[in-house]
């Protein structure tokens, strides 16, 4: 994989995506539906798919794509692979709350070695750099990069008051029972991948997620949080979440600042 031309068509396609999402987000009405999970999906979904496909499969012919969007990619069994969620957070969407975003990622051998997450209502952008750190670009995003900022996770957080960072839309009281098992400061919510970038970026230290994803949700937002030093085990037996697995399906986990002391699970 030649990875300085993957960040870049990565970035521009995450970017031209979002700037197809903000109009329909502007917009004064957009359709919604549900698909057979009766998860939601909306135009803005299925135009950011369709731009970001297209545009992937002519810069790599060659590597097999997984995205939310086309059923019929989730019948592959691959190890290595391009992988998308072109609109994560759609709830967020259309209750127009801005936590939603675009996230690509490259999965090779079963880990996600780069990625970019972009939350356009946010004008945040993450990812990773052809040699795999992690950044933030800020100020207005153009076709070429702009000032670019390194992000690392928090290196020694206080495990006697974290920082803890859960769903909005999907909390329940199995994920608050397991964070007061922890020593926390405060509690921050954020919807999407937002939730690994803030761990990323030293923000958070802590994201346990009980709850069923599946890899296009959490891809792109694992390669920046391992990007800036970070860690995605399983929630079960804390060792790496892979990549590649039957029907894209994630179990439970925790993504998290290294030094953060996790406990096992009870029972």
């Amino acid at each position: 994989m030649e990875f300085d031309k993957l960040t870049s068509v990565m970035r521009q396609l995450a970017l031209e995506a979002g700037e197809k999402i903000m109009e329909i987000y502007n917009s004064d009405d957009f359709e919604v539906r549900s698909k057979s999970d009766d998860s939601p999906v909306t135009e803005a979904d299925e135009a950011a798919d369709a731009l970001i496909s297209r545009g992937l499969r002519e810069a790599f012919p060659d590597i097999p794509l997984v995205t939310e969007e086309q059923a019929e990619s989730h019948e592959q069994t691959v190890r290595s692979f391009l992988i998308v969620d072109p609109l994560d957070g759609t709830k967020e969407f259309v209750q127009r709350r801005g936590d939603f975003t675009v996230n690509i990622a490259y999965v090779e051998d079963g880990v996600p070695v780069r990625g970019v997450v972009y939350a356009p209502a946010k004008q945040r952008l993450f990812y990773t750099t052809g040699d795999g750190r992690s950044v933030e670009e800020t100020g207005s995003f153009g076709s070429e990069p702009g000032e670019t900022a390194p992000i690392g996770v928090n290196p020694m957080p206080d495990n006697r008051g974290l920082m803890v960072v859960a769903s909005k839309s999907h909390r329940d009281a199995a994920t608050d029972a397991y964070i007061g098992r922890y020593k926390t400061r405060d509690m921050t919510s954020a919807g999407s991948s937002l939730k690994f970038c803030l761990v990323a970026t030293g923000e958070a230290d802590l994201y346990p997620r009980l709850g069923r994803t599946m890899e296009w949700d959490t891809a792109a937002g694992d390669a920046v949080l391992r990007g800036a030093g970070g860690e995605v085990v399983r929630f079960d037996d804390h060792t790496p979440l892979g990549y590649g697995k039957p029907g894209f399906e994630n179990p439970f986990f925790i993504a998290y600042a290294p030094g953060v002391l996790l406990v096992k699970e009870e029972g």
